[in-house]
C-alpha cells in the first residue's frame, strides 16, 4: 500500500496567507490609533486634554498625544500578529515594554499612553488569536480568548509589587484598581461597562460623540481610577464618581441640558486637578471593540 504524504502549502499559499494576516493586522492597528484619536477629541471631557484644552495638565496638550499616537501603529499592528501566532504573554509583554519606550522618546519622556498600550494592546492581540482561530468577532468571544490564553499570566502581572508608576503607588496606598487589575479579571469595565453604555446611546438613535460621553461617564462612575486617586486622593475619587453618577442618573447624553453638565463637570474637575485617565483609556477600549466586533 502506498505511503500516505502530507500535502504542505505551497511557497504561493503561505505568501498569501502572511499577506492576508498582516492586512487584518493593519486594520485592527488602525483601528486602535482612531479609537485613541477619538477619544482625545472628545469634548466635553471631565480634566482630560482634549483638542480644545489641556484639561488638568499643565505637562502635555493634544499635540504631546498625536505624537504619542504616530508612534503606536507599528506596535498595535505587532500584537495583533502576535495573537494571531498564540504568542506567550512575555512576548506581548516586551512588545509593550518596547512600544512604551517608543511613547516616551516621542513625548520627551510624558506618559500618554502606557494604561492604552497595555489595555488596547492585549485586547489586540486577543482578536487577532480570534481571527486565526476562525471565530467571530463579538466582544464575548474576544474577553474569552483573552482569558483563555493570557488569564494566567495577567493575573500574576496584576500583583507585580516592584511597579514604580504613579498608579502603581496609588494602588498602594489607597487600594484602588488599576489597569493591571482590570486586565487580569478580563478588562470587565471595559465589556460590561464601556461597550454596553456605548451601545445603549448609539441604540436609541444618539450619535457617537453622545455614546462616548455615556460610555466615559459611565466608566468614571464605576471604576476606582488610580490616575484620580495619584493626584487627588480618596477625596477626589469621591468627587469623580459623585459628579459622574449624577450626571448618568439624570439620563446622560439624553438629558437636553447634558452639554452643559459635562462641561461644568470638566471646569470643576479643572479647578481640583483631576484626572480620569484610567475611564479615559478604558473608552479608548471600548471604542475599539465597537468597531472591530460584530455584536
Amino acid at each position: 500500500m502506498p505511503e500516505l504524504i502530507a500535502l504542505q502549502p505551497t511557497p504561493v499559499v503561505r505568501r498569501a496567507a502572511k499577506t492576508s494576516e498582516r492586512a487584518f493586522a493593519g486594520r485592527i492597528a488602525r483601528l486602535a490609533v482612531r479609537s485613541l484619536y477619538a477619544e482625545l477629541a472628545l469634548y466635553p471631557k471631565p480634566g482630560l486634554v482634549s483638542l480644545v484644552d489641556n484639561g488638568s495638565h499643565a505637562d502635555m496638550t493634544a499635540e504631546t498625544f498625536i505624537r504619542s499616537l504616530f508612534t503606536l501603529r507599528r506596535f498595535f499592528s505587532e500584537i495583533t500578529q502576535a495573537g494571531m501566532a498564540d504568542a506567550p504573554f512575555h512576548v506581548l509583554k516586551r512588545l509593550g515594554i518596547e512600544a512604551e519606550a517608543r511613547m516616551l522618546r516621542a513625548t520627551a519622556g510624558i506618559n500618554t499612553h502606557r494604561g492604552a498600550i497595555f489595555c488596547l494592546g492585549m485586547l489586540c492581540a486577543a482578536i487577532g488569536r480570534c481571527q486565526a482561530s476562525g471565530m467571530a468577532l463579538t466582544a464575548h468571544a474576544v474577553q474569552a480568548m483573552l482569558r483563555q490564553c493570557w488569564g494566567r499570566e495577567l493575573g500574576a502581572h496584576s500583583v507585580d509589587a516592584g511597579a514604580c508608576s504613579h498608579g502603581a503607588q496609588a494602588l498602594r496606598r489607597y487600594a484602588a484598581s488599576g489597569a493591571r487589575d482590570e486586565g487580569a479579571l478580563g478588562f470587565p469595565s471595559v465589556f460590561h461597562i464601556g461597550l454596553p453604555a456605548l451601545r445603549r446611546t448609539l441604540a436609541a438613535g444618539r450619535g457617537m460623540r453622545e455614546a462616548r460621553i455615556d460610555a466615559l461617564f459611565a466608566l468614571m462612575a464605576h471604576i476606582s481610577d488610580t490616575n484620580v486617586y495619584h493626584r487627588g486622593g480618596a477625596d477626589g475619587a469621591q468627587t469623580v464618581r459623585r459628579q459622574a453618577r449624577a450626571f448618568v442618573a439624570r439620563g446622560g447624553s439624553a438629558c437636553p441640558d447634558w452639554e452643559a453638565r459635562a462641561l461644568a463637570c470638566h471646569r470643576t474637575f479643572v479647578a481640583a486637578r483631576l484626572s480620569p485617565g484610567g475611564a479615559a483609556d478604558l473608552l479608548g477600549a471600548a471604542c475599539l471593540l465597537q468597531a472591530a466586533t460584530v455584536s
